[in-house]
């Protein structure tokens, strides 16, 4: 006791005095609760998260990825998260790069895992009546169900990009027929996140939940420009600063979910989230269930070491149990 007193003592001589910095989204709320012991687990589409920290889609198909997803997927084990993959388009036509994505016998049975495929693989599936290989894909990883990963700029941009010949939209409503209630269909953007009419869209579907992928996080339309230097692609970057934040998209679906009937019961707020207090405010302001999801955040981690990874996650749920006691958000 006595050396943590000296340490007070040197360290607040060295200390700054306080600034008018606060992080003015809450109130910090310090009479009216205990320290918290646990967190509550939370349940997501009949399955149950023992944190609402999703692991997003990132990676796949290489040595490197195939060690990073497996790192991911020992952390899910261990902190009880959800997971889902990057594209699994690979798998469609080889299994060379299964082991990659083969991620449930280390996720576990209990835990949420989805696979994923992108908006323009799923045309041309259909196009070639050929959407049987996607029940296949779930079967073949033990996946919950499927993200639809919806990204025309990134397609736009990319110089082997796939464009699409029909609005998004209309292959979702394809695919969701096809599935007929098989598993379950996510939808989510990959970096601009999704304005009003397309968000009303989609919440009238009957797709089980929305993955945000907003304007603020990694955004692949610049690593598509950065990708691709030569010609006339140099000078469309001002494309790549168009979209949706994750703020934004949380106060459209509240008024959409107010003003009409929804079928979606799942969120996942990703897209900008850089901290559980940014997961905290986000989650608890939206009016449907739902977590918060990093991607870019987690690879950084996990490409230093399983143990920088493992002391992030470990930091995530200690803040965010703090902010469920002291913190309130205000409205």
């Amino acid at each position: 006791m006595s050396q943590r007193k000296t340490d007070h003592i040197n360290m607040a001589a060295q200390s700054e005095p306080g600034n008018n910095n606060s992080d003015q989204r809450f109130h910090y709320e310090p009479l009216l609760k205990p320290h918290p012991r646990e967190t509550a687990p939370v349940s997501f589409l009949g399955k149950i998260m023992q944190f609402p920290l999703w692991i997003s889609s990132m990676t796949g198909g290489s040595p490197e990825a195939g060690r990073i997803n497996h790192m991911l997927a020992e952390a899910c084990a261990e902190f009880g998260l959800g997971m889902g993959l990057g594209s699994c388009r690979t798998l469609l036509s080889s299994r060379t790069h299964l082991d990659d994505f083969n991620l449930r016998p280390i996720i576990g049975k209990d835990l949420p895992f989805y696979a994923n495929l992108g908006i323009a693989q799923l045309e041309q599936l259909l196009e070639k009546q050929s959407v049987d290989q996607v029940h296949e894909l779930i079967h073949l990883l033990d996946a919950d169900g499927l993200f639809i990963h919806v990204n025309p700029t990134q397609e736009w941009l990319q110089p082997e990009g796939d464009l699409l010949k029909r609005p998004a939209l209309e292959t979702i409503e394809a695919v969701v027929k096809a599935v007929n209630g098989q598993y379950k269909v996510i939808v989510k953007e990959v970096g601009q996140g999704m304005g009003p009419e397309s968000l009303e869209k989609l919440l009238q579907l009957k797709i089980d939940g929305i993955e945000f992928g907003a304007y603020g996080g990694t955004n692949f339309a610049s690593i598509e420009i950065m990708r691709n230097q030569k010609g006339s692609a140099q000078y469309l970057t001002p494309l790549a600063n168009i979209g949706h934040n994750a703020n934004e998209m949380v106060e459209i679906i509240n008024e959409i979910a107010m003003n009409h009937s929804v079928h979606c019961q799942q969120l996942i707020v990703s897209g900008g989230v850089r901290n559980f207090l940014d997961g905290y405010y986000l989650t608890s302001k939206s009016s449907l269930p739902a977590v918060y999801g990093m991607a870019g955040t987690m690879l950084k981690h996990a490409m230093v070491s399983k143990e920088d990874l493992r002391q992030f996650i470990e930091a995530e749920k200690q803040g965010y149990q703090f902010a469920t006691s002291f913190l309130r958000i205000k409205r």
